[in-house]
């Protein structure tokens, strides 16, 4: 497999641990781990595996993503190379790698409106693309304009009408194609006001948020109606703890790292959560947190 790629050397690891890229800080080694720092380089990279027949898995920032114990037996691409970010007037244009809360604190200091809602969320701008990131009442869909993937080693464009945006939900979870960039039309406002609902919403997350321990966010969807931090205090099942691994005593729906866990430790506790919360309420809780075998 390294022969395949030798001549990516200068962006390329072997054994690399994915544990050191993942805010959840576990999962054992990737076979090759590389780092693009264009849409070029992403391009070769995914032709290559083609080619030789690797599986390979596209990763942002890792930040709702549980790699398994075992490690990854392909190639890992991380995006977080590709960060680049262009401004025209209230239009700006972020690269997949770039920082979602890098890119609403930009956003702020320029007085423009629309992603206050971001601060604190630790993910890329593609993957908020990709799966509609949201909170406190706004999301990725209200404020893109347009994206642009890849799909075959061609570049196109998809306008916003076109992602099939819904709750935690885009239409490249269902395709291949590799989101590279994306445009986001924002609202010039008061730029005070704007830093003060961007610092309420990142206050609000220190208070309520688990942010002292490793955690790759909220765990489970919101199934309608409900939700699942409350069901899960209810089931009992605050401060359950499953080696290194506990649902966290300040917010149930989420479950963090104290210092040795490991993938398959927050497994169990997510599958206890989940059999526990439907024979005490009839719901079954679907994960949000993406499962990298």
């Amino acid at each position: 497999m390294t022969t395949l790629f030798q001549d990516f050397q200068r962006i390329i690891r072997e054994n690399e641990p994915l544990s050191s890229h993942s805010t959840m800080r576990v999962g054992g080694p990737a076979a090759l781990a590389a780092f693009p720092t264009c849409a070029d380089e992403l391009s070769a990279l995914i032709a290559r595996a083609g080619e030789g027949g690797v599986r390979y898995i596209i990763v942002g920032n890792a930040s709702n993503i549980l790699f398994s114990d075992r490690g990854f037996d392909g190639l890992a691409i991380f995006t977080t190379a590709m960060r680049r970010v262009s401004w025209n007037g209230s239009a700006v244009t972020a690269e997949c790698g770039a920082s979602l809360t890098g890119l609403a604190a930009a956003a702020t200091k320029k007085g423009l409106s629309g992603l206050e809602f971001a601060f604190g969320i630790p993910g890329t701008v593609g993957g908020a693309v990709y799966m509609n990131a949201g909170a406190y009442g706004s999301q990725i869909s209200a404020v893109l304009t347009a994206s642009e993937y890849l799909r075959d080693g061609v570049i196109h464009r998809r306008e916003a009408a076109d992602h099939a945006f819904g709750y935690r939900t885009s239409v490249y979870r269902s395709t291949d194609d590799v989101i590279l960039s994306a445009e986001f039309t924002l609202t010039p406002g008061d730029p005070e006001a704007i830093a003060a609902k961007a610092k309420q919403n990142m206050e609000s997350r220190r208070s309520k948020q688990p942010l002292e321990y490793p955690n790759a966010g909220s765990v489970f969807k919101r199934p309608e109606g409900a939700f699942p931090g409350a069901l899960i205090e209810q089931a009992g099942l605050k401060g359950l703890r499953i080696g290194g691994a506990e649902i966290s005593e300040k917010h149930a729906n989420f479950i963090i790292n104290r210092g040795n866990a490991t993938a398959d430790d927050i497994l169990r506790l997510t599958e206890t959560a989940q059999k526990r919360v439907y024979s005490q309420f009839g719901i079954l809780l679907e994960t949000e947190i993406i499962h990298i075998q």
